[in-house]
């Protein structure tokens, strides 16, 4: 089969020192299919003479926009290919890059978009760091709590987005984190454990000078998706940007009639919001990254495929666990409750049929806990119910799967599902 064509659009405003950085990334990539669109705000600085010495190899318009967002649209409708990527004119693909998003695309023909791992870099184009966040796809942590997908690492399919709809054109600073949010939520999103692209960090770039009008869009959205009049999301987003604005407050007001007491109110601003965004980031949905589970579980899926799958363990009696009883809950109605002995586990829960065309948002309630090191400052003071080990769908064409005897999961007989 003909290897599918991919269409990548460029939204460029005055970038020339960084476009033609951005530009090779592309046309080196060795990937043989790709149209590459460059949709252009009227610049009036070098990037039109940077443009023009590949004019040949790539589409270039130049015009006024409505900001980023409308010009990727622009971009996107004009586009040929089955799959679309925006690149910023200041960031850069990785070799290999196209390739690597078309190939997993190959090989989950269900994905809606993919996404992988990047890299921060300076102004200069050096590489600084891996991008921090990065993990593989968290529906409830996407939704609620943090954007953690490179938008440089980023491929959808056109039917995907023809579906659920383009950028939101009144969104400056959130528009990547909203789309993949409504992709999520309906199609499978696939993460390439692999490095695909890199940002440019530099202070004049815009995901780093929005400042309170960022949060403040960040809020609106986070609002929408989860009904929520407080997201996690925006206390933790919130607080790491408010912070270093009381600071600097801080620092006008006191720094020159009174240093250590300047210093002394930006240190407990400092520690309080730091301590305020890892209780939030650690807690608020009750998964850790060992994968043990606090006494609440929150989890989100796409539509079901199938029945429900949970897989994990309960620890023994020398934790304190004699019987774990687990409760399961999707978009507020009870699924099945079970009560576990210590060990291995494996339930299958079949998902009523009013939740079919919805994306489940789960809460899983444990009856016991325990605290690794409840007496110690220092130690683990997790409360920890149960490690889990796998949570999704079983496809309904897939064998039925049975519970073993030894593993001692008996379904309560008062619940429903």
């Amino acid at each position: 089969m003909e290897s599918p064509l991919v269409t990548v659009v460029t939204p460029s405003y005055n970038q020339g020192e960084f476009i033609r950085a951005t530009i090779e990334s592309l046309l080196s990539q060795d990937y043989p299919h790709i149209e590459y669109i460059i949709m252009d705000g009227g610049s009036t600085d070098q990037t039109a003479a940077v443009v023009r010495d590949y004019a040949s190899r790539l589409t270039f318009i130049s015009e006024k926009d409505r900001g980023q967002s409308h010009a990727i649209n622009k971009g996107f409708q004009k586009a040929h290919g089955t799959i679309l990527s925006w690149l910023n004119s200041d960031d850069v693909y990785l070799p290999g890059a196209v390739r690597k998003a078309v190939e997993c695309f190959e090989r989950s023909p269900q994905a809606g978009a993919v996404y992988g791992e990047g890299y921060l870099m300076d102004r200069r184009g050096e590489i600084t760091s891996r991008f921090p966040c990065t993990e593989p796809l968290n529906l409830w942590k996407l939704v609620y709590l943090s954007d953690y997908i490179l938008q440089q690492t980023v491929y959808f399919r056109k039917a995907v987005l023809d579906d659920i709809g383009y950028l939101e054109e009144d969104l400056h600073y959130t528009m990547d984190w909203d789309v993949l949010i409504r992709i999520a939520k309906k199609y499978r999103i696939e993460y390439i454990p692999e490095y695909l692209g890199c940002l440019r960090e530099y202070p004049e770039a815009k995901s780093f000078s929005g400042g309170s009008e960022r949060i403040r869009e960040l809020h609106r959205l986070l609002k929408r998706h989860t009904g929520l009049r407080l997201p996690p999301g925006s206390i933790v987003y919130g607080l790491d940007t408010y912070h270093r604005i009381w600071c600097a407050q801080v620092e006008r007001l006191f720094g020159r009639l009174c240093r250590p007491l300047s210093n002394r109110l930006q240190g407990l601003i400092r520690l309080a919001s730091g301590l305020a965004i890892n209780h939030t980031v650690q807690n608020s949905q009750g998964l850790y990254s060992d994968g043990w589970a606090g006494p609440v579980l929150r989890y989100m899926l796409p539509p079901p495929v199938g029945p429900l799958l949970v897989e994990g363990w309960v620890p023994g009696r020398n934790d304190n666990f004699h019987q774990q009883l687990i409760s399961v809950k999707a978009n507020g109605v009870p699924l099945k409750s079970f009560l576990l002995s210590a060990g291995d586990f494996r339930l299958e829960i079949g998902v009523p049929p009013e939740l079919h065309n919805q994306s489940l948002l789960l809460e899983i309630r444990a009856s016991s806990h325990t605290i690794p090191a409840r007496f110690s400052l220092r130690g683990d003071r997790r409360r920890l119910a149960y490690k889990l080990s796998c949570i999704g769908y079983i496809p309904a064409t897939a064998p039925r799967l049975f519970l073993r005897e030894e593993q001692h999961v008996t379904p309560r007989t008062n619940a429903t599902g």
